[in-house]
């Protein structure tokens, strides 16, 4: 279990994030969570000074439609990086697996075929307590880490963009 908070961090203070377009795929199921892991990357992405109006949020049916999703706008270069935001909780059978590795890889997809980095904000968790400690929880959000690892991103990728 995650020790520190994942709504801690320092402000990144970037000089030219307004310029910054930025698409967001979020799961519906499981959306007592999904939606609070949105609030906390939305959150974060404005207070790291990303427009509103350049925050582009699309939704999908399940975890596993986030792969597809994110690739169409990693692919549209329309964007500075994508966050794909999910859920997938344990339950009696290997679904939970199926899912997990199919999700994983199409967005491990996104960042090996294109030039926009697409950040993995799923969680995989064995309870529901668990994925609610960690989207805006106990344990603190774990979308406010997606935002902030989307914009060390973009930073990385604009200073070695070809």
């Amino acid at each position: 279990m995650a020790t520190t908070n994942l709504s801690d961090y320092k402000p990144l203070n970037i000089t030219n994030a307004d310029e910054y377009s930025i698409g967001i795929v979020v799961s519906e199921w499981n959306d007592f969570v999904t939606y609070n892991l949105r609030n906390g990357a939305l959150e974060t992405l404005k207070a790291e000074g990303i427009k509103e109006e350049n925050i582009h949020i699309y939704y999908v049916p399940g975890a596993f439609e986030l792969s597809f999703a994110t690739m169409k706008l990693c692919r549209s270069n329309k964007f500075a990086a994508v966050i794909a935001i999910g859920n997938v909780i344990r339950g009696e059978t290997p679904h939970f697996e199926f899912v997990c590795s199919g999700v994983t890889q199409g967005i491990k997809d996104c960042n090996i075929l294109t030039d926009t980095p697409a950040i993995f904000c799923v969680l995989t968790d064995d309870t529901k307590e668990q994925s609610i400690a960690r989207s805006g929880g106990n344990l603190g959000n774990k979308g406010v880490e997606a935002a902030v690892t989307a914009l060390k991103m973009i930073d990385f990728n604009t200073k070695f963009s070809l």
